[in-house]
């Protein structure tokens, strides 16, 4: 009786390990949600040789790194974890300077190029009538928007767009786009000071 018990469990036991129709597939990939508060502007303060209006959103902060100059801040998105370095430097009507201003922007850009897979630039007009170069990076790269203006005489701006994250920039998509949109609302409200 006992043989005829064993016989039996031994066969459920294989019978319940063979056959499996378990079909194991991977998770799908999980994205957060990020929520994007429609923007709304406030002007920066009269401190710098430029004025702007900039997202409520995004808090002004100088910037401290050693080799920073005055008038350099960063726009900071603490939110998103994400900054806009803004960089400005004086031509001081100056050819040779706004040169060496402008081959240093596009060097800064081009430092990205063994990452981007396309480097897309772009020249708009201002709104005051002056011009900017956008430059839009696509890949996994450190900065995915920049931008360059400059009154060629007594005015030099760069922008540049930086997130404090290792997320890859087609999870922050939604965000960058967001964030460039309110470089280009600077750029379109962008006055200099005397």
């Amino acid at each position: 009786m006992v043989k005829y018990i064993l016989i039996i469990c031994a066969g459920i036991l294989l019978a319940a390990c063979g056959n499996r129709s378990d079909n194991y597939v991977p998770k799908p990939k999980g994205y957060p949600r990020i929520d994007l508060p429609k923007p709304a502007y406030t002007l920066l303060e009269p401190t710098h040789p430029y004025q702007f209006e900039y997202n409520k959103i995004a808090r002004i902060r100088p910037d401290s790194f050693a080799r920073s100059e005055p008038h350099w801040i960063f726009v900071n998105y603490p939110s998103f974890n994400a900054s806009v370095q803004l960089t400005y430097k004086p031509v001081q009507n100056d050819p040779q300077r706004l040169k060496a201003m402008l081959e240093d922007a596009y060097k800064l850009a081009g430092r990205h190029n063994i990452k981007a897979y396309e480097i897309k630039e772009q020249v708009a007009k201002l709104p005051s009538g002056q011009w900017a170069n956008l430059i839009t990076l696509s890949g996994e790269v450190p900065s995915q928007f920049q931008f360059i203006t400059t009154d060629t005489t007594t005015h030099f701006l760069r922008g540049a767009l930086y997130f404090n994250t290792a997320t890859e920039n087609d999870s922050l998509a939604p965000v960058i786009d967001y964030i460039k949109n309110d470089m280009i609302h600077m750029l379109k409200t962008l006055k200099w000071r005397q």
